[in-house]
């Protein structure tokens, strides 16, 4: 039997201390909050889950994970030696990532993440203190990846862990021929060589403008969308996804594919984690293979959609067999 693909995902771990409110407060405004929930999340474990839920069906209890996934997923980062990294580091493995390659930080807390949820759109507001998540050095890298002669099949990267360690793990990538994902999240600035032979970018409206040196507006045509993304083509990426919420996602393919998906009908409750959704389910067909992009995308489309209709982060991301 031949095996399965495997992904990894090098970026944040976070726990989310989340409050819903009637809106988001004004400046100098004190709200009593309607809920809130303590979960685990940082866009990393957040992929990381996602590529473990949707590469396979739901277990028929919390205990008893089913062993038909499509795809394993390991994540890399750093935690601080607390309860809160102790419940990320469990929380990973009870959906079947591969957490043994967590670094533990001495100096740092876990990374937290205030979110404010505004229930009746179900947007989010977020505040980061990253923690742990910045002890993870350039120089640490190469040991972190730990590839030696068992490299993955793709490797998935965000921007919530220092920017320097980034371009070392894209450098690490290119010189043992593994494939990369990048979410520029938060979008910041990237040097030229970031996109030089990446395989796959996947950024929203924002991060597309940002990165692209164009206003948000110049997005909102079709026409405008191509433009933006054949920039990032002749920067040297050859598939760009640009996700535009409401409106659907915009994408160009290496192979000449490109086009306009619509936006999934869905009732939104929480639009966290919805990104971290499609770049999970994005990843599993990236990986596997025999999918075009403009369908990689329509599944992704529909995975992101089932969350946002969810309340919390990696709770809310569906399983394969809810979105197939």
């Amino acid at each position: 039997m031949a095996s399965i693909p495997h992904i990894t995902v090098l970026g944040s771990l976070n726990m989310d201390l989340v409050a819903y409110v009637p809106h988001h407060p004004l400046p100098g405004e004190t709200l009593t909050a309607t809920s809130s929930a303590t979960s685990p999340g940082g866009k990393g474990a957040n992929q990381a889950v996602a590529i473990a839920k949707l590469s396979r069906s739901a277990p028929s209890s919390p205990s008893a994970l089913p062993a038909d996934e499509t795809a394993s997923v390991s994540m890399i980062g750093t935690i601080g030696r607390d309860a809160h990294g102790t419940a990320l580091r469990s929380n990973l493995s009870s959906y079947g990532v591969q957490a043994d390659q967590l670094r533990v930080s001495d100096k740092s807390q876990t990374g937290v993440a205030l979110i404010i949820v505004d229930e009746p759109t179900g947007e989010n507001r977020i505040v980061l203190a990253p923690g742990a998540n910045h002890d993870l050095l350039p120089d640490d890298v190469p040991a972190a990846l730990g590839w030696g002669e068992k490299k993955p099949d793709l490797l998935v990267m965000q921007l919530e862990i220092p920017l320097p360690s980034v371009f070392a793990a894209l450098e690490a990538a290119k010189q043992a021929g593994v494939e990369v994902l990048l979410n520029p999240a938060p979008a910041r600035p990237l040097p030229e060589a970031a996109y030089a032979g990446l395989g796959h970018l996947v950024v929203n409206e924002t991060e597309a403008a940002l990165l692209g040196g164009v206003e948000v507006s110049e997005l909102d045509t079709e026409e405008g969308m191509e433009k933006v993304a054949r920039g990032f083509v002749g920067r040297g990426v050859r598939n760009v996804v640009i996700t535009l919420g409401g409106r659907g996602v915009y994408y160009m393919g290496e192979g000449g594919e490109k086009g306009l998906v619509g936006a999934e009908k869905a009732k939104v409750v929480d639009t966290t984690a919805a990104g971290d959704t499609f770049v999970g389910r994005y990843a599993l067909d990236v990986v596997r293979g025999g999918v075009g992009i403009g369908e990689a995308v329509r599944r992704a489309n529909k995975a992101a959609a089932r969350t946002v209709e969810r309340k919390g982060a990696q709770d809310s991301i569906p399983w394969r067999d809810e979105v197939e």
